[in-house]
């Protein structure tokens, strides 16, 4: 899919080398679908004519406007197994694309996308493009979690039964939709394949970088929002199962090996967000009162310590559920109630307690109550349902 408006320039060239390309490299049937949103210009007469010009190019015209309307639409017309979109500038190379395509044509992948900050891709754009790609994916990164590098990059791929029932949840009909098919494909279990690509900026590129972040930025938001309510769970799609070990030796028991590595990977990441946790608190007394310096504080740590520990710590987890979210507002509120009653224990006994004792206390609060929030992680929150792994 071509997804264009007002590229009656560009179209005719981004066609003739699309399709020697994909006739004399590519192994797999193909066709080109022009989707034409609503240009005003004479964009569709000419996809028209280079239709009849070349026999796999056909012309899906829309009547407003929208990358996201034009990828729902499109995709969701497709009977081909595997679908792919590309930018008609053809700014990514093209020898990305059998790469792109080859793990979902063998079922190993889902979605795939080309990825411009990937390690090995090799990229050419303009500082202020580069710093905005890289703010905003580093948003998403630390907002949601996200795995993947490169959330914008106009060049995907995904396989046709996976990707359909999420086109009904996105809602996006803009440049913020790319995001949160993909947000949505892995806050459903879904494998999202990277692929790292040669990219050339468009220097004719008609895209509001700095608007189209701000969108993306209310986006995130309402996506956060769904995750909460359990509305971003998506229905009808396949499940991967649970990684397994071939040979039932290599399996570690939680009671052996799992537990030691949780307990080696929790208290690593508690360390780092206990350090983290003292020096924000101590910066921010200089300006608040103790107990809204103590939230502050623990608010920005615990994203970063819950993040991480998601990642490496209890791999073992159950992230359908929508009350993980909810549960795990919970464990954060009770520790910060224990670290707060232990500061307000100390300037209840000494009204103007020294700043270092004050850090002492809060310190070692801290280490209890992290004690504690590791076994409601590990029992509650992201708790294995041991059954499940017997059947």
């Amino acid at each position: 899919m071509i997804p264009v408006y007002n590229e009656e320039r560009a179209l005719p060239g981004c066609i003739e080398v699309l399709h020697r390309f994909l006739g004399e490299q590519f192994p797999f049937d193909w066709s080109i679908v022009v989707v034409d949103n609503a240009s005003t210009d004479g964009t569709l007469e000419v996809a028209g004519a280079l239709a009849e010009k070349y026999e796999r190019v056909r012309v899906h015209h829309l009547d407003r406007k929208g990358r996201g309307l034009a990828l729902r639409e499109s995709w969701g017309a497709s009977e081909a197994t595997v679908v792919v979109y590309m930018d008609v500038d053809l700014s990514t190379g093209l020898d990305g694309l059998l790469p792109l395509v080859a793990p979902l044509v063998n079922g190993h992948s889902d979605l795939a996308i080309g990825s411009r900050l990937a390690p090995g891709s090799r990229t050419v754009r303009g500082p202020r493009r580069e710093l905005v790609s890289r703010g905003y994916n580093a948003l998403i990164r630390l907002t949601h979690g996200a795995r993947f590098s490169d959330a914008q990059c106009g060049f995907k791929a995904a396989r046709t039964e996976v990707v359909r029932p999420l086109l009904g949840q996105a809602r996006d009909e803009a440049w913020f939709f790319d995001t949160e098919l993909l947000l949505l494909a892995e806050h459903n279990g879904l494998r999202v394949h990277e692929v790292p690509v040669d990219w050339v900026e468009d220097v004719d590129s008609r895209v509001d970088v700095v608007g189209t972040a701000i969108d993306d930025i209310k986006g995130l938001i309402r996506v956060a929002r769904a995750k909460a309510n359990g509305t971003a769970l998506v229905t009808g799609l396949p499940r991967r199962p649970q990684p397994r070990a071939i040979h039932p030796d290599a399996v570690l028991s939680r009671s052996e090996g799992g537990l030691s590595w949780q307990m080696l990977s929790f208290a690593a990441i508690g360390v780092i967000s206990t350090l983290a946790n003292l020096a924000l608190y101590g910066v921010f007394r200089l300006w608040w009162p103790v107990l809204v310096a103590n939230l502050v504080a623990l608010i920005i740590t615990t994203l970063f310590n819950t993040e991480a520990n998601r990642r490496f710590t209890f791999t073992a987890r159950n992230t359908t559920r929508g009350k993980t979210h909810l549960q795990g507002f919970v464990v954060f509120g009770l520790y910060y109630a224990f670290t707060s009653g232990a500061l307000l224990v100390l300037h209840a006994a000494s009204p103007n307690p020294p700043r270092l004792l004050e850090l002492a206390v809060l310190l070692g609060s801290s280490a209890l109550g992290t004690v504690g929030r590791f076994f409601l992680l590990r029992s509650w929150v992201f708790r294995r349902d041991d059954r499940k792994d017997q059947a």
